[in-house]
């Protein structure tokens, strides 16, 4: 199809990115390929600098401004990535960038964002109005807006990280890439079908901002009118035109994964590979796991960012502990007397739980005079001990209360 972005432009911005973007490191892991039941390597993007591919599309567009564009500025609208991409880009180019983002953008993507040099600008709640405030500043003040995927630059540069695939591993048979509004698939696709047609390329949204299977149904972008996933880097409310003609015509297969998934494939990735991902960047694991992808070997999965807040990482670990069994809630109630506690906690010793923390809550109005609700965090050793653990309880007396019980 016409219009589309070629092999040759990707190329070519292959040679504009060298001692720019690095070229990061193929994983295998064991670990993975026996849980999902193929060979599976781990493209570890998320090690590129700014933390993501992002900088591949932003420098390959910027490097292409003319004087007079370069005068203007650069300006961008971005919940993280691509404003650190725009930033860094901007800087090793000479060329001023004001970024645009969300009220709500993670801080350390905030904080990275003003270190490579940019003028941050927080605006409205979703990407979409920090999207449309940049796109009329930009307009207003001569300066280039750089989209974060639908110009044929950004698709192009994005593009070399599929180039870099197929060198590490040729005989690549399934590559699966995360998919927000299409840029970074769009850009992969068309280098592994322009060399190797019969590699399949897969693309993973996030259920609750999956607008691609729509759109490509309705042959035109549909869009999602609000996006709520943990996944901000792909909370997009719909691919471009530019970017749906690509998927159309060279992705096999896109498929959505659940918030749950994606927290799993976090931990997973912690836990068996020692790599710290942003949920975003873990997407396409999370479809592996789920079992549902038809997949030939070996499978590269790209982990295409690792911006992920301390403080949500923390979440995620806990709550895929939780999903586990390695870590268990439970209420019950106790008379409110000397030694109730400790009967508790020695019978939870009994049964081999670790005790993580305990809250006294007395003012529920369910509750008699003396008695209290005490709600303990236990860390477990998977479901079988988690029932262990609750059936103990019940034995001795316990009422259980809360999830799970």
């Amino acid at each position: 199809m016409s219009g589309l972005v070629s092999l040759d432009a990707i190329e070519a911005a292959a040679a504009r990115l060298v001692g720019v973007a690095q070229r990061t490191p193929l994983e295998p892991s064991r670990a993975i390929s026996r849980l999902v039941g193929a060979h599976t390597v781990l493209k570890c993007e998320h090690l590129q600098r700014t933390g993501s591919f992002k900088i591949r599309g932003a420098y390959n567009r910027i490097d292409r401004l003319g004087a007079t564009e370069r005068a203007g500025g650069v300006a961008c609208a971005s919940a993280g990535n691509h404003a650190q991409g725009v930033a860094l880009s901007a800087r090793l180019s000479g060329v001023a960038a004001t970024v645009f983002m969300p009220a709500e953008a993670p801080l350390p993507k905030v904080q990275a964002t003003r270190a490579y040099g940019a003028e941050v600008v927080l605006e409205g709640d979703a990407l979409a109005d920090a999207l449309e405030a940049a796109e009329k500043w930009a307009a207003g003040h001569g300066a280039t807006f750089v989209h974060p995927y639908e110009h044929p630059d950004v698709i192009a540069g994005q593009g070399t990280l599929g180039l870099e695939v197929l060198e590490q591993v040729p005989d690549a048979g399934t590559v699966v890439v995360p998919v927000g509004g299409g840029g970074l698939i769009s850009g992969v696709a068309s280098a592994v079908k322009a060399l190797r047609p019969g590699t399949r390329v897969v693309g993973v949204q996030a259920s609750g901002a999956a607008s691609v299977a729509a759109s490509l149904e309705a042959g035109e972008p549909r869009g999602v009118e609000h996006p709520s996933t943990i996944a901000d880097g792909i909370a997009v409310k719909s691919p471009g035109p530019l970017t749906l003609a690509h998927i159309g015509e060279r992705v096999d297969e896109v498929v959505t994964v659940t918030d749950e998934a994606i927290v799993r494939a976090v931990l997973l990735l912690v836990e068996r590979a020692k790599q710290v991902v942003e949920p975003a960047g873990a997407a396409g694991l999370a479809a592996l796991l789920d079992g549902s992808l038809a997949l030939v070997e070996p499978v590269v999965v790209l982990l295409c960012g690792g911006n992920v807040d301390p403080l949500l990482l923390q979440r995620i670990i806990q709550s895929g502990l939780v999903e586990e069994g390695r870590y268990h809630v439970l209420r019950t109630r106790l008379a409110d007397r000397p030694g109730a506690l400790s009967r508790l906690l020695r019978l939870l010793a009994g049964v081999g739980t670790n005790v993580v923390a305990v809250e006294h809550h007395r003012l529920d109005p369910t509750l008699h005079l003396l008695e209290v609700d005490v709600e303990l965090a236990v860390e477990t050793r998977g479901h079988e001990h988690v029932a262990e653990v609750d059936r103990a309880l019940r034995d001795h007396g316990y009422s259980l209360y809360g999830p799970g019980t």
